[in-house]
């Protein structure tokens, strides 16, 4: 049986009553597979005996004898001291933070085992991170678990070293050459080196394996997808580029080199006998958007219907608006769907859409809804493919019969992210910014320092510029204490009451939203007070400042998409990144990293280092590939190798026939690691 087949509930195991099972479940723990595949985030090395006058060599090992008992601070803050004393008679003091039943457990004269880190402070050794065991646990290295309320690790350990005992003998699911070639051990003894090893070697190597095995399944299933694709023979005629060229005439400026690049190999693609499954990256600015639009002529010069899908309505409309401008005088057929679409007017354009009268239909998720059908969908951009999850981008490629998949992204995908959740997606790039741009001068502000900024934003008002505020909240906060956009956009109205301003946010109707920003772009507005709101899509090119205050509290990415609603015309423009006194490490080199650099792709690096990678793929969503064990940063070689060996299985049994392709057949349709999440990303 595979470790996944294990679906017994853990009420057979003992200590594991309701009370401690409601905690497991809130780990994600309802099963034997469940444990026996929940991770140690670490181990401790408890093979060293080291008494408590060597405590600056690392953590304390050693047998004491609890000699007294204090308690410190009053009510609700009273604390409890345990003093102990080892067999060279050293003592120190156990600080028991929320622990006082340790006063039971531990009464004077008591000895047990004492493992902990330790510190000299107020005249004694201290520790408060520490575990006392009247019977420590078999084995000198622990596994470390992540936690929640009311569950410790002693708990934890005792129920996986149980599951070990009545569910550890399963088969295995990587093929034994595999495991040989990579020098893995099997998994009934990677199951045994995550949560009872002998040495660290042991655990290191269990987790590697772990890691394979993810990496191995996750990039099978992404070559078996391009595979399939590449199946999926499509009966193409002579790609028409009538369209396209008539596009290129109407346009006041030429396309950068790169789009052209893209262009060709978008249209390289679409002259394939398979269905194109592309993405395209690029800084903000850099004209993805046109590239998109224009691929798209492609498939409606030659009949079909395409679909642009982007994650807000706000930025759903403006690409609405811009293809109006853009290819209305072309004689394309333009529609715009989302949620907020009347009834009254979402009746006829479903009706036109199904009829096949619509060229062109851009939206919100709304595009994929039950009740949307489309006579001939050809062609599907996903803007922003990284707020959707994947399951949503599937369901619109189902509308048609194997549409074309352009997906889109400002965010740079590093190379080991792109070999994970777009493995199976060739990468087009746009580097170049359309000719006349400034790079954006960047400044950073201590928060209180703001009224020099607000000078600054003044005088650029003044000469005819616009400007953005954006905070991290939309209104007041008990429990935080920031800026929020509400009471900002009442206070800005007094500093700058020459001028006018507006306020947006998501708890705002879509029409006064809308309405705000128009006014906004057409100049009625000198000033806007918003959230993230406006992260994506806004495209005003006489706005020439962005304020972030409390900068440290946004995502580098997120700063990154907020600076780039700036210098989108000719003039000069700015960003200020107002940062408060609670500034921590992380937020500091974020705010050193948008002060250091514009250009996207090393703050993607940048990003990725800080973040880890589940963000920056839409790893980290409902319906995604989800990865318990592998870091495909930290984990490159193994990726890399896990790759290839799927590639080399694939190559020689396509159909996974042979003895080892039967089991690797058998582990998908049985117990796959991503059962629920087999979608991938495409």
């Amino acid at each position: 049986m595979f470790t996944r087949e294990l679906l017994e509930p853990l009420d057979g195991l003992k200590g594991a009553g309701p009370a401690l099972r409601k905690k497991l479940s809130r780990l994600g723990i309802y099963t034997a597979a469940d444990l026996l595949l929940y991770a140690p985030r670490s181990w401790e090395d408890r093979s060293q005996q080291r008494c408590l006058r060597e405590y600056a060599l690392g953590p304390v090992n050693c047998r004491v004898q609890v000699t007294a008992h204090e308690w410190f601070g009053y009510g609700r803050m009273k604390s409890l001291k345990i003093w102990v004393q080892d067999e060279q008679g050293t003592r120190a003091v156990l600080v028991c933070f929320n622990r006082g039943f340790l006063e039971q457990q531990w009464p004077e004269g008591s000895s047990g085992q004492l493992w902990g880190k330790f510190d000299f402070r107020y005249g004694s050794l201290q520790s408060s991170s520490f575990d006392l065991d009247l019977q420590p646990a078999p084995g000198s290295i622990l596994p470390v678990y992540p936690l929640t309320e009311g569950l410790g690790q002693t708990s934890l350990r005792k129920l996986a070293r149980q599951a070990l005992l009545h569910w550890g003998s399963v088969d295995d699911e990587i093929p034994a050459g595999l495991l040989l070639k990579q020098g893995l051990p099997d998994k009934k003894s990677a199951l045994r080196g995550l949560h009872q090893p002998k040495t660290m070697h042991e655990a290191e190597q269990a987790w590697r394996r772990m890691v394979y095995e993810e990496l191995f399944y996750m990039q099978l299933l992404i070559l078996r997808r391009n595979i399939q694709r590449r199946q999926q023979k499509l009966e193409r005629g002579k790609l028409n580029s009538s369209l396209v060229d008539a596009l290129r005439q109407r346009l006041p400026f030429e396309l950068t080199p790169d789009q052209d690049k893209v262009l060709d190999e978008i249209a390289t693609d679409l002259h394939s006998p398979w269905p194109m499954a592309r993405l395209l990256q690029g800084d903000v600015g850099s004209g993805k958007t046109l590239v998109a639009f224009m691929s798209a002529l492609y498939s409606i010069a030659s009949g079909g219907q395409a679909a642009i899908m982007a994650p807000t309505e706000l930025l759903a409309r403006q690409h609405a608006e811009n293809a109006a401008l853009l290819l209305e005088p072309l004689g394309v057929r333009l529609a715009f769907l989302s949620g907020n679409v009347s009834d009254a007017a979402r009746r006829p354009l479903l009706a036109a859409l199904a009829a096949g009268e619509i060229d062109l239909v851009l939206g919100t998720h709304a595009l994929f809804s039950d009740e949307v059908h489309y006579k001939n969908l050809r062609f599907v951009v996903v803007d922003e493919q990284h707020r959707f999850g994947v399951l949503q981008r599937l369901a619109l490629g189902a509308k048609g019969k194997a549409p074309d998949l352009l997906m889109m992204s400002a965010t740079p995908i590093p190379r080991t992210l792109a070999l994970t959740a777009f493995g199976d997606l060739a990468v087009s790039t746009i580097r170049t910014m359309p000719p006349g741009r400034k790079a954006i001068i960047t400044h950073l502000a201590r928060q209180g320092n703001e009224d020099k900024v607000y000078s600054f934003i003044e005088k650029e008002l003044r000469a005819g510029n616009r400007a953005y505020f954006v905070y991290p909240l939309v209104d007041r906060s008990d429990k935080l204490e920031l800026k929020d956009a509400e009471a900002m956009f009442q206070a800005l109205g007094k500093r700058f009451p020459a001028f006018k301003g507006g306020l947006i946010h998501a708890r705002l109707p879509e029409d006064s939203k809308r309405a705000t920003m128009h006014s906004f772009s057409r100049g009625e507005l000198q000033y806007l007070v918003a959230t993230s709101v406006v992260e994506v899509g806004v495209d005003v090119p006489q706005a020439t400042c962005m304020v972030i205050e409390h900068a440290e509290r946004f995502g580098l990415a997120a700063l990154h998409q907020l600076r780039g609603r700036v210098g989108r015309g000719s003039a000069q423009s700015y960003c200020f990144l107002v940062w408060s006194e609670k500034l921590g490490n992380e937020g500091k080199q974020r705010v050193m990293a948008m002060k250091n650099t514009t250009d996207g792709f090393v703050i993607a690096e940048e990003d990725l280092r800080i973040r880890g990678p589940g963000e920056i793929t839409g790893t980290s969503q409902a319906g995604a590939l989800r990865l318990s064990f592998a870091d495909p940063v930290r984990d490159a070689a193994v990726l890399e190798a896990a790759r290839q060996d799927a590639l080399d299985v694939l190559s020689a049994d396509p159909e996974l026939l042979s003895a080892d392709g039967s089991l690797i057949r058998q582990v998908l349709e049985r117990a796959s690691p991503f059962a629920e999440k087999t979608a991938g990303a495409s």
